[in-house]
């Protein structure tokens, strides 16, 4: 395969689900035998790109100053053909308009991904959006995303491909993570044995419906429907140190210190939604995936989640499917419905909870593995520049050592 040259632009790499796709598909293009460049302004995740086998480029790409953007262009439009770039990935909006107006100039084909729900808050937002719908590849991480995608932006569907974003399955899998961290996590959660834990695992924030869940925590423990049960709020407040004293107030107020915990950010997912017996993703604005209700089905943990976004394409639900369910749908909002949810989940029996968590978890090893993401990807870029990226991917040359003498 002729040598490939794949820059991605990423404004920058501190954290989140565009920072984390540009460093699998690094590792995917290394694998595939092509050159894998990232143009950022850099970031603590940046190692990660160089340890994928990528090389960073650093520009200052997230600026939204016009006169910066019209230079970051100019930039790019250079290292494309200094570095003879075949295609040019932008995964947000700042540096998209500098990438699309480089790959027009150097006749470069453009690819963007969509990861968020951008707001059109008037025509001048709206006009800034639209770079995201300029590729000559459009990638959705949803179907939710690719409907806001071709109506808001007037995408043609055959330019639009809905990539999931995809999981590691291999360290997501309950069969690799022994007892003890388990253990050692509900410890430190103040969780004592036996007792079944309800996780809601997101940043602190209105819009993750933390105070929608204490309410439901409240009305469950009114019933007595919480005894045994804990519920664990995970998610640090950057920012929002007010908004996590109010929420402990709120606890304090109904009488659930005991019930209800905010024990700040988990570090070990795997861990913590293995050691749940039901995650909670209750959010009120739209989602464009839901990460994190793949990451706690692939761990066999079942699902609450809001009617809304693309939460409801992560689970079969009950509501729909009643014998091959993976988790719940609640209404938006409604804390009396998350509530009666949260009850049919803490009343399952061992043997429905291990059913429902084996076709969570076979579901997402199915249809959100890292591995199908990074395929699919690479085949969006062999669309445009007729090479085999993704078959390379999928069958990397094999190299024998030979003997010495031989």
């Amino acid at each position: 395969m002729p040598d490939v040259t794949i820059l991605q632009v990423v404004p920058r790499l501190e954290t989140g689900g565009s920072e984390q796709a540009a460093i699998e598909i690094t590792e995917a293009l290394k694998r595939a035998g092509a050159s894998a460049l990232v143009a950022t302004e850099g970031g603590r995740m940046a190692t990660a790109i160089t340890r994928a086998g990528g090389e960073i480029v650093k520009m200052p790409v997230a600026s939204k100053n016009p006169l910066t953007m019209l230079a970051n262009a100019l930039r790019l439009a250079r290292l494309i053909k200094q570095r003879n770039v075949d295609l040019v990935h932008a995964r947000s909006r700042a540096p998209a308009w500098s990438a699309l107006l480089a790959a027009r100039r150097t006749g470069r084909p453009f690819v963007t991904t969509y990861h968020g729900a951008y707001s059109d808050m008037g025509p001048v937002k709206a006009a800034y959006n639209s770079v995201m719908g300029r590729g000559d590849r459009v990638i959705a991480n949803s179907l939710y995303t690719a409907d806001l995608v071709a109506t808001r932006q007037h995408v043609a569907r055959e330019r639009i491909r809905i990539i999931y974003r995809g999981i590691d399955t291999a360290l997501f899998d309950p069969l690799v993570v022994p007892p003890g961290p388990v253990a050692r996590l509900r410890e430190s959660w103040g969780v004592a044995p036996g007792t079944k834990i309800v996780l809601l695992a997101a940043r602190l924030t209105a819009l993750k419906g933390q105070r929608e869940t204490i309410e439901a925590a409240r009305l469950l423990d009114a019933e007595g429907a919480l005894d045994g049960a804990v519920v664990i709020l995970a998610g640090d407040a950057p920012g929002k140190e007010v908004y996590r004293q109010n929420l402990l107030a709120v606890i304090e107020s109904h009488g659930l210190s005991d019930k209800v915990k905010l024990v700040g950010h988990c570090t070990d997912m795997p861990v913590a939604f293995l050691a749940a017996n039901v995650a909670l993703v209750p959010s009120l604005v739209p989602e464009t995936f839901g990460r994190t209700s793949i990451e706690a089905q692939a761990m066999g943990c079942p699902v609450i989640v809001s009617d809304i976004g693309a939460l409801p394409e992560t689970i079969v639900a009950a509501e729909q499917d009643g014998a091959g369910f993976t988790g719940w749908l609640v209404p938006i909002g409604d804390a009396e419905a998350l509530a009666e949810r949260i009850k049919r989940a803490l009343s399952l029996a061992p043997k429905e909870f291990a059913a429902i968590g084996a076709r969570g978890s076979a579901r997402v090893r199915a249809l959100f593995d890292l591995y199908q993401m990074q395929v699919k990807t690479l085949a969006v870029y062999d669309e445009l520049l007729g090479t085999r990226l993704a078959a390379s991917f999928m069958h990397p040359p094999s190299f024998t050592v030979m003997e010495d003498g031989a």
